[in-house]
């Protein structure tokens, strides 16, 4: 399935954020990128500025615009505020979940890791990366591949940042996804409005 394989400094200079990784051309070169990155500035529409939200919750997220526009769907179709569902079913994702755990170091490292099925959802493997986890399940590495360089280099450069909706045993390298987080609990910046919105034309 195709994926964004290009530069990640070009996409971090398009929505001015580190949104791929961190990235040094952020600090030198602080405008967008292309042939009038620097110039020229003008007002952007209404709705070039809701379509740039989308793309930069779907560069974020690694999710293909069909699979977005399901997800859009489905959190519609749900009780509650529809651009708060849509960042909620987001984060349940099972790459994303691994990301979070800092079993991998990125969401594109982490969707390699489920793949190539070194995760495990309840005892199972599952090598979908867009499996949708609820409250309770447990994700884990499974046996064979807890000595993957990759997977020790991540855990150990992890940082103490712990995420509310998630608990992890470093020791038996298996984390629950204890609830669906709250808004104020996800601490990507993007303005879900502006992508309802956009939808909604």
């Amino acid at each position: 399935m195709a994926r964004y394989t290009g530069p990640k400094a070009k996409i971090a200079r398009k929505f001015n954020e580190p949104i791929l990784g961190p990235s040094k051309a952020l600090q030198k070169k602080s405008y967008p990128p292309g042939m009038h990155g620097r110039g020229r500035k003008r007002k952007q529409s209404e709705y070039a500025v809701q379509l740039t939200e989308k793309q930069k919750a779907k560069y974020t997220y690694g999710v293909l615009e069909r699979q977005f526009e399901n997800l859009f769907h489905k959190a519609a179709r749900k009780e509650g505020i529809t651009g708060t569902n849509l960042l909620i079913l987001l984060e349940a994702r099972l790459d994303n979940t691994v990301y979070r755990f800092g079993i991998a170091p990125t969401r594109r490292a982490a969707r390699q890791l489920v793949l190539h099925k070194h995760i495990t959802v309840n005892g199972h493997i599952i090598n979908i990366a867009s499996y949708s986890l609820k409250p309770g399940d447990v994700v884990g590495v499974r046996e064979k591949s807890k000595s993957l360089e990759a997977v020790t280099e991540s855990l150990s450069a992890r940082s103490a940042k712990r995420y509310t909706w998630l608990e992890w045993d470093n020791q038996s390298l298996v984390g629950k996804f204890v609830s669906y987080p709250e808004r104020d609990q996800i601490p990507e910046n993007i303005q879900e409005q502006l992508i309802v919105e956009l939808y909604s034309k």
